[in-house]
């Protein structure tokens, strides 16, 4: 999915590198979910039950706002 795509590009291009190894570590696990998971997550119709994947997904949520 072309925008699932964008999304998560938009954190791994601006966010990614700077995060610490926890972080990064979080996002390629969060890579590893279901695409309408991931989807689902991202559109603000749910969240994900790990925090660690919370913090990801509401931080590209935030993007335009940050």
């Amino acid at each position: 999915m072309r925008e699932l795509d964008q999304l998560l590009g938009w954190y791994l291009d601006t966010r990614y590198e700077s995060a610490d190894g926890t972080a990064q570590a979080a996002f390629a696990e969060l890579l590893e979910q279901p695409d309408p998971e991931l989807w689902h997550w991202l559109q603000g119709h749910g969240a994900p039950e790990d925090v660690r994947f919370r913090a990801i997904v509401d931080e590209i949520r935030t993007r335009d706002r940050i």
